[in-house]
């Protein structure tokens, strides 16, 4: 049966993260999904978890995988708009745990040649290796707790503000007037748009830009406008040491951006190849 969603979660190695965020789709009141795993290469341990779970979830599940070559990100985002069999996307990143709302917040606030750009509280280290399955499946983690405060006060966690989900649009609007951009592990956007750019860049081989700032600079090139969800969509980021955007991606952006093409040469199709 068809889903309503394609919900994409792109991994690394981090099974128990997995299996954490996997829990958290398990009471999501939104049913009508389906979920892709795109795998950027990781090991066996993390293939033998998702045989093990695979028949056991309550949602469709793929997972899509390549041999590791370094960051390919990119590559199997492609992969999975590709193998998709919805006409909406939501992509999350794999270290990600979403609100219960969160699937049912995109779809209901979802518009024509709108991109919907959510946000995400920031959990320091030792909150995340606190976290339990039971805190998953009881909705523990969605509260903001007196040892959270703690940690934001100690500037460890971050961004606590944004696990507070407001229904109100006017509320909503009046709490938040700076200018929607993508994160790249909580957006959503019509399948049709994505293809119409050809897809996630794929010359980018480094994290930090080729999965926001590029498919965002090249979506709205073709028309399609940027819409917070901030104080919806909640996102809970799981701990990992910080990423850096290298100078290769910044190169390749400020090409991107020098050449106003809203179509890649390198995503979905390999345009070098469709001219041979």
């Amino acid at each position: 049966m068809k889903r309503s969603v394609t919900l994409v979660i792109a991994v690394y190695n981090a099974v128990r993260y997995l299996e954490l965020i996997l829990a958290a789709l398990e009471r999501q009141s939104f049913h009508e999904f389906e979920v892709i795993i795109a795998d950027d290469g990781s090991g066996l341990e993390m293939r033998r978890f998702i045989e093990s779970v695979q028949s056991t979830v309550q949602f469709p599940m793929q997972h899509v995988w390549h041999e590791d070559q370094g960051f390919r990100k990119n590559r199997m985002l492609n992969r999975a708009i590709a193998t998709s069999q919805s006409d909406y996307l939501i992509f999350i990143d794999g270290d990600c745990l979403p609100h219960r709302e969160f699937l049912s917040d995109h779809w209901s606030n979802r518009r024509q040649n709108v991109v919907l750009c959510g946000r995400r509280v920031n959990f320091s280290k030792p909150i995340t290796e606190r976290l339990t399955l039971d805190d998953i499946r009881s909705g523990k983690f969605e509260r903001i707790s007196f040892a959270l405060l703690l940690d934001g006060l100690l500037a460890r966690s971050s961004n606590l503000e944004d696990a507070i989900r407001i229904k109100n649009r006017v509320i909503r609007s009046l709490l938040h007037r700076n200018r929607a951009r993508i994160l790249g592990c909580n957006f959503s956007v019509e399948k049709r748009l994505l293809e119409q750019v050809n897809g996630f860049n794929e010359d980018y081989q480094a994290p930090g830009l080729g999965e926001d700032s590029d498919i965002a600079y090249r979506l709205e090139l073709i028309g399609a406008r940027l819409m917070t969800l901030r104080y919806l969509a909640v996102l809970f980021h799981l701990y990992h040491p910080r990423t850096h955007v290298g100078d290769v991606s910044r190169k390749i952006f400020e090409q991107v951006v020098a050449a106003g093409d809203p179509i890649c040469r390198h995503g979905l199709r390999n345009m070098d190849a469709v001219e041979r």
